[in-house]
């Protein structure tokens, strides 16, 4: 594969953050979203969700430049965007189905836009950052029952054990 070709790791990244940033929702208007866009840990969940791994910081940096050299996505003060010309490759694309629409805008991007090369660089410190906010993100929060206690009858601490000190009730 030539240097300036379009890669899957490229459209991975774009579908990613197209969905993170909620442009694909429902065929959302851009004065709908969040006009600042959405930070690499949302990109990173989303590359997570749709790939089963996250993206090495080396490949986000080479699809984030290729996209930003094509116009297609706009990064600033750590805000990831979707610009005008993203959007209309994203909704003009064919639909397919989640399961393949990485592959098919990699196709799509292929046929329409030429990779650009545009100066940015990802930080190994942002990205570790960024993997380490998507990963407390991640971990999910132990169950509380509403009223602070685990709700079982008779264990200690349970509400049938306040009222009827010492007696088993269940």
């Amino acid at each position: 594969m030539g240097e300036n070709a379009w890669r899957r790791t490229d459209a991975w990244i774009f579908v990613s953050l197209v969905i993170a940033s909620g442009a694909g929702r429902h065929r959302r208007s851009p004065t709908t979203r969040r006009p600042e866009g959405v930070r690499l840990a949302d990109v990173l969940s989303t590359a997570d969700h749709l790939d089963r791994t996250l993206p090495e910081r080396h490949d986000i940096e080479g699809a984030i430049r290729r996209l930003l050299g094509a116009g297609l996505v706009d990064v600033s003060d750590g805000w990831f965007r979707i610009t005008a010309d993203g959007e209309r490759l994203w909704r003009t694309r064919p639909n397919a189905g989640l399961a393949t629409t990485v592959d098919t805008v990699q196709g799509v991007l292929s046929r329409r836009h030429p990779p650009g090369n545009a100066d940015w660089h990802l930080d190994e410190a942002e990205h570790t950052a960024a993997v380490q906010e998507y990963l407390v993100r991640s971990i999910p929060m132990p169950r509380r029952s509403p009223e602070g206690h685990s709700g079982r009858a008779g264990t200690p601490g349970s509400a049938d054990e306040a009222e009827n000190p010492g007696q088993r009730t269940g």
